[in-house]
């Protein structure tokens, strides 16, 4: 792996982000809002299908929203969780992906 200041800083921020899903509640508000789709969720109807409410949602949404994986808006007195970051865990994906089998064809051309 290309470990160039550029690529540790990308390392750093995957790492930050996968450990902000290092907890199975935190990880199910994320899921509850991908299943929600783009327009999100009020807080309270989260908090109602993922199961975890009042501080406790908002202690795991403040970490999933500083690991840049959650939106948030105000709209009105409510707050809505606008959902998922798609790019931003569509990047971490790609990140995690993107050196597949890399090493294989690597050994490949070694022992070829």
């Amino acid at each position: 792996m290309d470990m160039s200041p550029e690529s540790e800083l990308d390392l750093v921020r995957a790492a930050s982000a996968f450990a902000a899903l290092g907890s199975e509640q935190r990880l199910g508000v994320l899921l509850t809002l991908v299943r929600a789709g783009p327009e999100g969720l009020s807080i309270g109807v989260l908090g109602e299908r993922c199961g975890v409410t009042g501080s406790t949602l908002t202690h795991h949404l403040r970490i999933l929203r500083e690991a840049g994986l959650v939106n948030q808006a105000k709209v009105g007195r409510k707050i809505i969780c606008v959902g998922a970051a798609y790019e931003r865990a569509r990047a971490l994906s790609d990140f995690l992906l993107s050196s597949c089998c890399a090493d294989t064809a690597e050994m490949e051309h070694d022992h070829g």
